[in-house]
């Protein structure tokens, strides 16, 4: 299990530009951080360097675990949920199919699965084809993922932006539980976040 997060001198590009340099953060469990800054200053670039998805120009990420480092795939592959921008869901199949699928691949099971859909309220919903469910309703859906396969790292991107007033009350109080069990997040936001966290402002380098 992840019990800690370090970037050492972390710097990372687009193309040609340098978006930022020399990052040095550490995490530890049960605590938050959000990422702040404009829009391109590099949030979303961050939070796929930590998943793994893009390399850094220079530096590391490292993740730590009760006995020490741990290998960065084995602690991405069973210690990390992104969630982004797209949600990452197909749109053809029922929501149900959709979910139970991310939730096994995840670590979860169907009842975990069920669970999580009783907890989102989003069981009226599993018939439907994805595609015909509304923003707020795929991202409930993209959630539930959370929730159904616990993992200690969440890396989210904007996590609240299509939830009515409801679902944002209900999901901050499911971060504060992840977070009360050892957790940890980074979330990517625009806007407060409903729980107490620490504030990192990417600015353009």
């Amino acid at each position: 299990m992840i019990t800690g997060l370090h970037l050492e001198n972390l710097a990372i590009r687009r193309g040609e530009r340098l978006l930022f340099a020399g990052l040095c953060l550490d995490l530890g469990a049960s605590e938050a951080l959000a990422l702040t800054g404009a829009n391109g200053a590099g949030k979303t670039s961050l939070l796929r360097a930590i998943a793994g998805l893009i390399a850094p120009h220079e530096g590391c990420v490292r993740f730590a675990g009760a006995k020490g480092d741990l290998e960065p795939e084995d602690a991405r592959s069973s210690g990390i949920h992104l969630l982004g921008h797209q949600d990452g869901l197909k749109s053809a199949g029922t929501a149900w199919d959709e979910l139970l699928f991310q939730v096994r691949w995840t670590g979860g099971s169907e009842a975990s699965a069920r669970a999580a859909c009783r907890l989102l309220d989003l069981e009226r919903l599993l018939g439907l084809e994805v595609r015909k469910l509304s923003a707020g309703q795929r991202r409930r859906l993209a959630l539930a993922r959370l929730v159904a396969s616990p993992r200690a790292l969440w890396l989210l991107d904007e996590p609240m932006a299509p939830l009515d007033s409801e679902r944002r009350h209900l999901f901050g109080h499911l971060m504060g539980e992840h977070l009360a069990a050892g957790g940890m997040i980074i979330a990517a936001v625009h806007d407060p976040l409903p729980i107490p966290v620490r504030r990192l402002d990417l600015v353009f380098s």
